[in-house]
């Protein structure tokens, strides 16, 4: 992306409460743009369940087309348990985009919030920052839709790749490195395998070894994903980046959420060489739909991510104050009390939009 002051953001607000979390992320994006003299233009694009269910299309190849023009895509979330295909998997929009685009890179920052309670008594609980990055186009997901099923077994096929794998390592001690120098302490990346067991996991873990040695500054280790497991309740504050293949990642990502106050305060990107996605972990919780009370900072916090991204990409210095700016104002704005119904308080989806709002510039 060429030096400018302007991007074009392709918006898929999708199903549930998808459509209500991205209303009030954009209801904040316009006042920290203007603030910054930076230009957002968005292009709201039809796709998921419902639209499905009304189209039989649940992501309309012309949607697809805008989002690959944009220079990022916001999605909210997709799908709706009752609407199906007719193989009986879930509308999944968020999925093909992550295999077109080949977004390799899924980005779950883990990060303790002020003022949001945290699931651990240990005095540390509130040092939690962490990021998994989840392998997103192979591993498990490899097969999906394409797994032997017979009358007496079924199979699904894990395939990891040399060049996955290497994108997928240098990714995160690049990050482990810019991490390192924003909080003044030395990286570290663990990679997160079952190579003990798995030919497959023990490849990847030779991927992941031969990439560590063009970033000796960042220190690096493996941990089996069981050991993991129980590290993550055990001793979160230690680790820092956690690369890992794509099952292993899409389980793990949300103890990780468990951890810092449930999914309404997990953020995630799913990232490539040309392209992003940026999108809150949760699905579109059909249990609170419509109510005004589903929690929107994942997704605003995913918008964060996405200025943070746009500027390294060249967009400006702009986007990454304004990136700064935001997750600064969702942490002033719960340190000051700011309390959604997912943690037990009374504000709602609106009032989380005006709240951080409030904040910017301030």
């Amino acid at each position: 992306m060429a030096q400018s002051n302007s991007v074009r953001i392709a918006v898929l607000p999708g199903d549930g409460i998808g459509t209500e979390v991205t209303e009030a992320t954009l209801a904040v994006l316009e006042p920290l743009a203007k603030r910054h003299g930076i230009g957002i233009t968005t292009e709201v694009l039809p796709a998921g369940a419902f639209h499905y269910q009304a189209t039989g299309e649940g992501f309309p190849e012309s949607s697809f087309k805008a989002a690959e023009a944009a220079d990022a895509i916001l999605l909210g979330a997709m799908g709706w348990p009752g609407i199906r295909q007719v193989d009986g998997t879930e509308i999944a929009p968020q999925l093909d985009l992550r295999f077109r685009l080949n977004l390799y890179a899924g980005v779950r920052p883990v990060r303790a919030i002020p003022g949001v309670p945290v699931a651990l008594a240990h005095p540390r609980a509130r040092d939690i920052d962490l990021v998994l990055i989840r392998e997103s186009t192979e591993g498990l997901f490899h097969s999906r839709g394409k797994g032997l099923v017979t009358e007496d077994h079924a199979e699904e096929t894990l395939r990891i790749t040399r060049k996955t794998t290497e994108k997928l390592s240098r990714f995160a001690f690049l990050l482990a490195r810019r991490r390192a120098q924003t909080r003044r302490r030395k990286g570290r990346v663990t990679l997160v395998d079952k190579a003990n067991v798995f030919r497959a996991f023990a490849f990847m873990r030779g991927v992941f070894d031969e990439v560590a040695k063009d970033f000796p500054e960042v220190d690096n280790a493996h941990h089996y994903v069981d050991a993991m497991a129980l590290d993550l309740i055990r001793k979160p504050w230690d680790f820092d980046v956690l690369p890992t293949e794509n099952m292993f990642g899409d389980i793990l990502s949300d103890l990780g959420a468990g951890l810092v106050g449930g999914m309404g305060f997990s953020p995630s990107a799913d990232i490539g060489d040309d392209h992003a996605v940026f999108q809150p972990a949760h699905g579109t919780a059909p249990d609170i739909a419509g109510q005004g009370i589903a929690n929107p900072t994942a997704t605003l916090l995913s918008a964060a991510m996405m200025l943070d991204w746009l500027a390294a990409r060249g967009a400006g210095q702009g986007f990454a104050d304004a990136a700064s700016e935001l997750e600064n104002a969702v942490d002033a704005a719960f340190g000051a009390g700011l309390r959604t119904a997912d943690i037990g308080g009374r504000d709602g989806t609106a009032a989380v939009a005006k709240a951080v709002a409030a904040r910017i510039g301030g």
